[in-house]
Order: C-alpha cells, then structure tokens, then sequence
C-alpha cells in the first residue's frame, strides 16, 4: 500500500492522489498553470523584467527555466522515471543536467556573437 501511495504522490510528496486519474490530472492541472503563467508573461512583459541579467532579459530566463521544470515534470510523471531504478534514472537524468545547460550556453553565445555582428554593421539586418 505504501508503493501505491508513493506512485500517486507529486512534488516529493507534497500532493498526494486516489487513483492514477486524479494524478494525471493534478499533473495536468500543474503544467498548465506553468503554460498560462508563460504566456500571461509574454503577453503583459513587465518592464521590471526587461532588465538585463548575464547579457539576457529577466524575462527570457523565466522562459528558460519554466520550460525545463515543466519538461522535468512530463518526463518524471507521464514517462514514468520516477518508478524506475537508481541507475537507469541517472543513465537518462544526468546527461540531460549536462546537455541541457550546454546547450543553452550554445543558444546565448551564438546568438550574442550574431548580434554583435549585425549592430556594428558588418552584416545588414536583412530579414
């Protein structure tokens, strides 16, 4: 009973489930609150949030790290990593802590350099 309790459990436990469908929905109800509060931010995009904070807006950071919580929340609950062993959750998680930053340094870098380039007039602004 305790396993059952434990597989219907969401936020380390937090929030606690009946049945797998009051989980679904709850993790449903979740990542949408998660979508709305994105595009209620990109919709108003608040001037305290236009400062910039490592060479990029406030507000695209929010961006940035609300898609990865909700990407951890798909793939914990609806792919069902949490029920697995120790070794295969760090085969999949681990890689992905170190790709995922990566990438994103990848992302900023490139698109600084781009900018650079295009505002000091090397290359026009054709598109």
């Amino acid at each position: 009973m305790a396993a059952q309790e434990h597989k219907l459990a969401i936020f380390r436990g937090l929030l606690k489930f009946k049945s797998n469908q009051q989980k679904i929905w709850g993790v449903l109800i979740f990542l949408s609150i998660v979508t709305t509060v994105e595009v209620v931010l990109g919709i108003i995009k608040p001037q305290v949030l236009m400062t910039s904070f490592l060479r990029m807006k406030l507000l695209n950071w929010i961006f940035i790290i609300l898609t990865l919580v909700k990407a951890y929340y798909i793939a914990w609950d609806f792919m069902h990593i949490r029920d697995e062993r120790g070794s295969l959750k760090s085969s999949i998680v681990l890689p992905l802590v170190i790709l995922i930053p990566y990438l994103i340094f990848i992302l900023l870098l490139e698109a600084d350099y781009i900018f650079d380039v295009m505002q000091n007039g090397f290359v026009s602004w054709n598109f």
